[in-house]
């Protein structure tokens, strides 16, 4: 994965736990004390060590950090100079889920040697959808729930999410069946018009 995962992950720690709680992790974890750099490809072994841990030093399940993280990651790329790059990708929850695997090619511009995941929407109403998830990672789905969580927050609705992993289909992947509603008394969120203007989210990725 790109640094740039690992210095939002880094972000995160500090931000939520505070630097002493990163120290602790990166050292576990066996991470040289250097800035990550944004755009050098490390190995996915860093990223997948960090998280363990951070499961260990924070006492919090593996999945609860991937959560966490998925949600922080929507903000973290606003104001990491992707805010235009996201802000194309719809301007709706659904549009910008339907849109995911042109982001990723966008992205690759840059990032040369991304292996992003591939998504795929299908069973789309109103107010619902079927999101199909497909990776070689092992591990990653609750990340992508918190993404979606993040997702839904930028968009000013509240989603409700229903996890699955079918091995029976060709080939294996998760499925999320989503259904979302207007967040209450509000329209898109903070995080949502940083994207649209390019300026920085208040507050503050894959």
């Amino acid at each position: 994965m790109y640094g740039l995962i690992n210095k939002a992950i880094h972000g995160l720690v500090r931000e939520r736990f505070g630097p002493e709680a990163w120290e602790r992790i990166r050292t576990r974890a066996g991470v040289p004390d250097e800035p990550f750099l944004s755009m050098e490809s490390y190995p996915d072994a860093v990223t997948y060590d960090i998280v363990a841990a951070a499961t260990e030093e924070l006492g919090m399940p593996a999945a609860d950090i991937l959560r966490a993280f998925g949600r922080y990651w929507t903000v973290y790329t606003a104001t990491a100079g992707y805010g235009e790059l996201m802000a194309t990708a719809g301007r709706s929850f659904p549009e910008f889920l339907r849109n995911l695997d042109q982001l990723h090619s966008r992205v690759r511009l840059s990032f040369p040697r991304l292996e992003p995941p591939s998504f795929s929407v299908s069973d789309e109403r109103a107010d619902a959808l079927t999101l199909h998830y497909f990776t070689g990672r092992q591990g990653l789905a609750p990340l992508v729930e918190g993404l979606l969580q993040g997702l839904a927050e930028r968009f000013g609705v509240e989603v409700d999410i229903r996890h699955e992993f079918r091995p029976d289909a060709e080939p294996p992947h998760d499925i999320f069946h989503l259904s979302w509603r207007p967040a209450a008394g509000s329209g898109p969120s903070a995080p949502a018009a940083a994207a649209t203007t390019g300026a920085p989210a208040p507050g503050t990725a894959r």
